[in-house]
């Protein structure tokens, strides 16, 4: 009977809002926003939420400029109003002062993007409003707080527990595949035959976050190689003439492509639940799963060797030995690793397993680090060990291989 209940709720929540419609009209959205904060109606703020999402979804980037500065100005916390409640809850705590507190100390506009959200497929147009709002922040320090209580409240609704893990193959819907592709942000799908060779065979594996409020959009997916041994290179994974190995007989899963699909959750990370996600799934699939490792980009080793000064060469021994050292020694002010990708994985628990050369051979990866790609292997024994040490001090995790590259580099440095 739930379907009959939509569609009468739909009915009823049309017909009202085609009643409201000519009181709203007429009103600007600041107005708008101040008469949904004042509804104590569900039909009535529904019908104004409506109203200022359509009315945003139709602005250009200066009127929605306008509009964060709206936000950030008149729907903020009043100072003074929180010092006062403060003062009166230190003096007297209670239920009562507590609350009074509470409510000062928030900002207008995290309820107002509550009442918002009431409106059916209002969290993906939120986000995609965070996603514009992210595009002014160079530019607009001042819309700072405005963009971290958005983060706060899409951080609770995108918790891990209301997250769906599904898997992704050939019999997927052609509009999350088509996603898929689109979204692809490590190793590029150039075709529906080159997506094909990465969902269909027995031994490759595609898994996607999902949230109830945005069922056919992927917020995050891996893509995974199930192989024997730790591959090099990722050419071999992806040829085109590869024969497929039986699920059953792989030994190792490979993720070599993590991609975020939403802009707009920024900053909101779902990469730590999905591989432990992923990796329990697998192992309960596939027992004879022994190891769990990435073959993953090293994206700010040119550069760093650019603006280091570092000779760099053809030579493979010399290339492995330039991206240990970067990836083991070169550090960000607050000590962590320099490598965006590598602060990911070395905080969900890996370690620095091995690199490779003449790994990514395509112009984006000769480009970003002369072809180098790097192992972090997931050893389910050491992780939490791994995790603390990172979490603690940054310590970098690393192999007696590794660590014996970057130590060469060192001597042939100095």
């Amino acid at each position: 009977m739930s379907w009959f209940a939509d569609i009468l709720s739909t009915v009823f929540e049309r017909r009202y809002r085609s009643a409201l419609e000519p009181d709203l009209t007429g009103r600007s959205i600041e107005e708008l926003c101040s008469d949904l904060l004042g509804s104590s109606g569900e039909i009535s703020g529904a019908v104004t939420a409506s109203h200022i999402l359509d009315r945003y979804a139709g602005m250009d980037r200066a009127e929605k400029q306008a509009f964060f500065a709206f936000l950030a100005d008149e729907m903020g916390i009043d100072p003074e109003a929180v010092r006062a409640t403060l003062s009166a809850f230190e003096a007297t705590p209670s239920k009562q002062s507590y609350r009074a507190f509470s409510i000062a100390a928030e900002p207008k506009r995290q309820e107002l993007a509550r009442r918002l959200n009431q409106v059916p497929g209002a969290t993906a147009q939120l986000v995609q409003m965070r996603d514009d709002l992210l595009g002014f922040a160079a530019a607009h320090p001042e819309f700072g707080p405005v963009d971290q209580d958005l983060r706060h409240l899409l951080s609770s609704w995108f918790n891990r527990g209301f997250l769906v893990l599904r898997p992704i193959d050939w019999e997927s819907p052609a509009d999350v595949l088509e996603k898929i592709i689109a979204y692809e942000a490590v190793h590029a799908i150039d075709s529906w035959e080159d997506l094909r060779r990465r969902v269909q065979p027995s031994d490759r594996r595609c898994f996607a976050f999902f949230h109830p409020a945005m069922p056919n959009e992927p917020l995050i997916f891996v893509e995974i190689a199930l192989t024997r041994g730790v591959p090099g290179s990722v050419q071999e994974l992806l040829s085109e003439k590869r024969e497929a190995l039986p699920a059953v007989d792989a030994d190792t899963a490979v993720f070599y492509s993590i991609s975020n699909c939403q802009s707009g959750l920024a900053g909101i990370s779902f990469g730590n639940s999905l591989i432990k996600q992923v990796v329990a799934d697998l192992s309960r699939e596939l027992p004879g799963l022994e190891t769990f490792v990435t073959l993953s980009p090293i994206p700010g080793l040119a550069r760093w060797a650019r603006e280091a000064g570092v000779e760099t060469t053809d030579d493979a021994d010399m290339q492995c030995q330039i991206a240990a050292h970067y990836l083991l020694a070169e550090k960000r002010r607050d000590g962590s690793p320099r490598d965006p990708v590598a602060r990911f994985h070395l905080g969900n628990g890996a370690l620095v397993h091995d690199v490779h050369a003449g790994a990514d051979l395509s112009p984006n990866g000769m480009a970003q680090s002369f072809g180098v790609m790097v192992n972090y292997l997931y050893d389910l024994s050491l992780i939490a060990q791994n995790h603390e040490g990172y979490a603690a001090e940054h310590r970098v995790a690393a192999s007696a291989r590794v660590q014996s590259l970057a130590a060469a580099m060192e001597k042939t440095q100095h």
